[in-house]
């Protein structure tokens, strides 16, 4: 167990500096951001799934911290991809 804790902390750390090396470089583009959204689920899901030690237990508790991410995450990738009304 420890070496799988191990593994899922390099992959979270690596996802953190993709992230991090986007936004610092400027890269940001709609589909990047897409990309990024999913990455962040999937960093929230090995959080979930792992330090939180919900991997194991019945699939109705897992559920929650998952719906309550995947909500989290459908809004922003709705406010960042609805059109902004012009104010003038």
């Amino acid at each position: 167990m420890k070496r799988t804790l191990e593994y899922v902390w390099i992959i979270l750390v690596i996802l953190t500096i993709f992230a991090y090396l986007l936004g610092y470089l400027k890269l940001i583009s709609t589909s990047l951001v897409g990309i990024l959204l999913i990455s962040t689920f999937i960093k929230g899901q090995l959080v979930i799934d792992y330090f939180m030690g919900l991997k194991t237990v019945q699939l109705k508790y897992r559920l929650i911290p998952t719906i309550w991410l995947g909500i989290v995450i459908s809004l922003i990738a709705v406010a960042y991809y609805l059109p902004v009304a012009a104010t003038h």
